[in-house]
């Protein structure tokens, strides 16, 4: 079954995404990252670019031809086949599609009331449906 982690109080999404994206990356895992919009992930695009001096994550839109071959996909469209299914790491205030395909979901949640009241409802209807759920919350220890 689809382990979920939430993320909570995250002052910025796509920071956040990325620092656990390389992380993810080191580990050889392969990452699903769900954007809200087209702009969303343009913004994730660059954000992963100039990430670090050092660092290099191999990363392309799920539509590119070399998806099934580069372990970090950058979606807004859910309804495009993915190529991997290890990890999923949610940007969005929906509840992803396709959602216990994968085996393991980071949910990130920032500071806004909007985004932190969306997360709480996936997180009441994902624990509903008996997923396993864990909690971080950031700035907390």
């Amino acid at each position: 079954m689809t382990r979920i982690d939430f993320h909570t109080n995250i002052p910025d999404k796509l920071a956040y995404a990325c620092r656990l994206v390389r992380k993810a990356h080191a580990a050889k895992a392969k990452v699903v990252v769900l954007l809200e919009n087209a702009e969303q992930a343009a913004a994730f695009d660059a954000a992963l670019w100039t990430l670090s001096d050092t660092d290099f994550i191999a990363h392309v839109m799920a539509h590119d031809p070399l998806a099934a071959l580069t372990p970090v996909i950058v979606t807004f469209d859910e309804a495009v086949a993915l190529p991997h299914h290890d990890m999923l790491v949610n940007l969005t205030r929906r509840t992803p599609a396709g959602l216990a395909q994968f085996a393991r979901v980071f949910e990130i949640i920032s500071l806004d009331e909007d985004d932190a009241a969306a997360g709480r409802q996936r997180y009441a209807a994902y624990k509903k449906q008996s997923y396993p759920l864990t909690h971080f919350v950031a700035g907390k220890s």
